[in-house]
């Protein structure tokens, strides 16, 4: 449209009331001849406007708008600049058409499943793997609420919550024998990509896994039972004869020894691995006092410390309760405090602390022992990493500690927080929820 548009709605309307004013006082009659201006110009823009309405709702209901009405003057450009801004939404429509069906058409050829939620959360739309792998059926289930389809408990959870940095495993809706993994993400305003995984093949691989290593471990428990008994008659006669027949036969018997111990704690912390895989994590619940299960590990670790002169000091900010399984919390936090005792040098400061802050248990384990790369702490609770391999040959480690810390944990709804720097000692923090407090009776 001109930018002048305005004076020159202003110099066409002057020009009719002076042209009418000249006429008037040719003809002696001003007054009807400016009256008879003005309608004529209020009945000429009432024409255009009804003009442009009347195009305005044709162009509307048309996916192309119509050319504009013929018009001269301020009201043609304004129709002239209507159009084009017409023309160019239209455009811009057509390309985000474009993308939306290129998104469409790219999630349709997923084989995991796409669901889209609002704010409320009701179902907006899915792909097509959605309704084999959820059972969703189009168009009944548009617009209803997904946690009427997913009606598993630790999906209703997980979906409530605001936080999805994990994802969630979780049995499929449509069969009992598939596991899906379910990831959320939040865009907008409390809007919600739900994206499913079948993850029964990596699932059944997992557990084929954990049966194989819990199946070898108990194999083995057996013959290695046998070989250390028989070892430790064997270094038995080695210390009463007089002369051994092969001078390094004691050091070998040693060596045998030590090895077949170590292999023994390895299968024992794998065997405990498992049993807390598969056993259910509500047996043997019950209120356990955690100064008292520390105090005797305390004291544990004081023996384990030896001539090391390490100084345990254990610090008591109250006597809240944790609801759990005493045998396993007792393997949990020995591993903590056992690994500070292994890693910190001679005549180091282990400090254990236990305190409830706003309705959360925090139990610190801190040394100021050798410490360890940043880069380490993501991967330290997996089975067997080792963050250096001397390290551990030297504690007699077997890389599964911190691997039954974390089950012991995740099956007492508790996290584990670790800080560290080389050098600079590590801290070691489980942090139980509310719901795993209980105040100690009077």
């Amino acid at each position: 449209m001109n930018h002048n548009w305005q004076s020159s709605v202003l110099k066409r309307l002057a020009a009719v009331l002076g042209l009418s004013f000249a006429f008037g006082i040719i003809f002696d009659q001003v007054t009807i001849f400016l009256l008879l201006a003005c309608a004529f110009y209020l009945a000429w823009t009432l024409r255009q406007l009804f003009m442009l309405g009347s195009w305005l709702e044709n162009s509307s209901s048309l996916s192309d708008p119509q050319e504009p009405p013929t018009s001269r003057g301020s009201w043609g450009d304004i129709f002239d600049s209507i159009y084009r801004l017409m023309r160019k939404q239209e455009k811009l429509r057509d390309r985000l058409q474009a993308v939306i069906d290129r998104i469409q058409q790219s999630t349709s050829a997923l084989q995991d499943a796409v669901v889209m939620t609002n704010r409320h959360s009701l179902i907006e739309w899915w792909n097509p793997a959605a309704e084999h792998i959820l059972g969703l059926r189009s168009p009944d289930d548009h617009g209803q609420l997904i946690t009427n389809l997913i009606r598993h408990p630790r999906f209703v959870s997980y979906f409530e919550q605001k936080s999805y940095q994990d994802p969630l495993d979780m049995p499929s809706p449509v069969s009992e024998q598939r596991t899906l993994l379910c990831s959320i993400t939040l865009y907008g305003p409390d809007n919600r990509l739900i994206l499913f995984r079948d993850n029964t093949r990596i699932h059944h691989l997992e557990q084929m896994s954990k049966d194989f290593v819990a199946n070898v471990s108990h194999e083995l428990r057996t013959p290695l039972t046998v070989i250390t008994g028989y070892l430790e008659t064997l270094a038995h006669s080695v210390e009463i004869m007089p002369q051994p027949p092969v001078p390094v036969l004691p050091k070998a018997v040693g060596q045998m020894q030590s090895q077949s111990h170590r292999m023994s704690n390895i299968i024992d912390d794998l065997l405990t691995l498992s049993k807390l895989e598969t056993a259910d994590s509500q047996q043997d619940i019950q209120p356990v006092s955690l100064p008292l299960l520390i105090n005797t590990i305390v004291e544990d670790a004081k023996s384990l410390s030896g001539n090391k002169n390490h100084k345990i000091i254990f610090n008591c900010a109250h006597e809240d309760q944790i609801l759990g399984n005493k045998k396993e919390l007792r393997s949990a936090i020995s591993n903590l405090i056992f690994n500070a005792v292994k890693y910190t040098p001679e005549g180091g400061n282990i400090s254990i602390r236990w305190t409830v802050s706003l309705n959360t248990g925090y139990l610190t384990v801190k040394d100021d022992g050798i410490g360890i790369d940043p880069q380490h702490i993501p991967r330290l609770t997996e089975r067997f990493y080792r963050v250096d391999k001397s390290r551990h040959a030297s504690t007699g480690g077997t890389g599964l500690g911190l691997a039954i810390v974390k089950h012991v944990l995740l099956r007492h709804d508790a996290t584990l927080l670790i800080k560290s720097r080389p050098g600079r000692g590590s801290s070691f923090t489980c942090q139980f929820p509310h719901s795993r407090l209980v105040k100690k009776a009077a």
